[in-house]
């Protein structure tokens, strides 16, 4: 995740609360949406950006997870992202959120 996008994050996340604010991944690799998801729960791993060291312990998803994607119009989601389903490893990625979001997530909605 780069610096630009975790500053927008905590930005968000001190003028609205953390309970408030969702993160939805769409990367296209799954040790990439990890790391993503770890940032924005655990604080930045590389200490590099924003988040370096601080756990905002967001809720966080990627779009292929089901929960997700059945909140989008079936004929939306298709077109944004039906192709690029169909070659991702949707398991891997959707296991890899998954494990962050259950070990640092304090707000899962």
């Amino acid at each position: 995740m780069d610096l630009e996008i975790q500053q927008r994050v905590k930005d968000l996340t001190e003028k609205y609360g953390a309970e408030n604010v969702i993160v939805i991944l769409g990367g296209a690799e799954a040790e990439a949406s990890g790391l993503s998801a770890e940032t924005v729960c655990a604080g930045d791993p590389t200490f590099a950006g924003p988040l370096a060291g601080i756990a905002l312990g967001l809720g966080v998803y990627h779009a292929v997870e089901p929960e997700v994607k059945a909140e989008f119009d079936p004929a939306v989601y298709d077109q944004q992202c039906g192709m690029m389903e169909m070659v991702l490893d949707v398991d891997e990625i959707i296991s890899e959120v998954k494990t962050v979001r259950d070990s640092y997530s304090k707000y899962n909605k």
